[in-house]
């Protein structure tokens, strides 16, 4: 039992660093798509592309099951929700 545990905070840990991945990458994004910070800023571009390269993998299959919505993007939001209902569901699985 602790060692199912363990695994489940273990994936609990790489969720939620992968959620704060998302959210740094939507606030790049918006900072860039709204002049805040210039796109030649070398730091943050490489970041933001770098974020881009970890997630697209992961991103790309949402995409493509999702309707077309213009310029807003709702596979981040969509990944977050099923990352959190896979956590949901693995502890209670676990706990119960």
């Amino acid at each position: 039992m602790q060692a199912l545990s363990a695994i489940y905070e273990i994936i609990a840990m790489l969720t939620n660093v992968l959620v704060m991945l998302i959210i740094i990458q939507f606030i790049i994004g918006l900072l860039f798509a709204f002049n805040v910070v210039s796109n030649r800023n070398e730091f943050l571009s490489a970041f933001y592309n770098s974020i881009n390269r970890l997630l697209e993998p992961v991103l790309r299959p949402i995409r493509k099951v999702l309707p077309e919505t213009g310029s807003i993007d709702f596979s981040p939001l969509v990944l977050i929700i099923a990352l959190n209902i896979v956590l949901i569901v693995l502890g209670n699985v676990i706990y119960a």
